[in-house]
């Protein structure tokens, strides 16, 4: 079959139940709205303005009629490339395109229609996983930044940690130790954050080519933004004691995806199969 499902797509389970019918879904609704909008253009030759100025029907239908053409290509292009995995040519920013125009708006639509933000942000946050994943290019180890939150810590510890993570007793009391035996493991660069301001700094002083982020919904959103055009791989955190609080990271999945980028698995399967041996 022509259209298969993307082979890298990811299960919903790892995304708080997030799937891409949400994501696609709002993206179109997205699209309609910008359309209609773009239809004054097409209505304006018939006001009186358009009878006034002679060159004004022309300009103002082929503004309105390119408009919805190209909105309508670039809908279609995102809802192809977002299913199949298969990007269309000359669309390679399409990343660009969902972060910049398309996200932005349909938060606003969500909202107007009573969607919870956290869903649209789980959907958002899988779609872009999948299409960093499907232009992935191997990276070496010292070009892999893991970002992480400060809240990966234990509360009760002693040790201070967000400046330099090898202070960590590896006491096993967090995740922390096991995080950075990650680290050593791999040969990657390791961080911890303590909001979006240090999170940026980093990221200009380690000037890593991909980022796999562990953090909330909203930290990884806004963080895919602002780091853009750098491929994120965004990993939702645990947090069994409610937010910013001892919180969980999922070790198999974020172990799958460093093989992902450091090439040592070439498909999500192998690095599920890895993940599992």
């Amino acid at each position: 079959m022509f259209l298969r499902k993307s082979p890298y797509s990811l299960p919903p389970e790892q995304y708080g139940g997030g799937r891409k019918r949400i994501f696609i879904g709002l993206m179109l609704a997205s699209c309609v709205l910008l359309c209609l909008a773009l239809c004054f253009f097409l209505i304006l030759p018939w006001s009186d303005l358009g009878s006034e100025l002679r060159w004004l029907p022309l300009f103002s239908m082929a503004v309105g009629g390119l408009g919805i053409a190209v909105l309508a290509w670039l809908c279609l292009s995102l809802v192809f490339h977002i299913y199949t995995g298969i990007p269309l040519p000359g669309m390679r920013g399409l990343r660009h395109v969902i972060i910049r125009l398309f996200f932005p708006l349909m938060e606003l639509l969500a909202k107007a229609v009573g969607i919870e933000r956290d869903k649209v942000r789980r959907s958002f946050i899988k779609v872009n996983n999948e299409l960093v994943l499907a232009a992935r290019r191997p990276v070496a180890p010292r070009q892999l930044l893991l970002l992480l939150p400060h809240c990966v810590q234990s509360s009760l510890c002693p040790r201070r940690l967000r400046h330099k993570a090898d202070l960590c007793a590896r006491c096993g009391k967090c995740q922390v130790g096991d995080l950075l035996n990650l680290r050593d493991r791999y040969g990657i660069q390791f961080a911890i954050a303590t909001g979006g301001t240090i999170a940026r700094r980093i990221v200009v002083q380690t000037r890593p080519r991909c980022i796999v982020a562990v953090a909330c919904e909203r930290d990884l959103t806004s963080g895919i933004q602002d780091s853009y055009p750098l491929p994120v791989f965004g990993v939702l955190n645990q947090r069994p004691c409610g937010p910013c609080l001892d919180t969980l990271v999922p070790l198999a999945g974020l172990e799958e995806s460093i093989r992902l980028f450091l090439g040592l698995s070439d498909t999500v399967a192998d690095a599920e199969q890895g993940g599992q041996a």
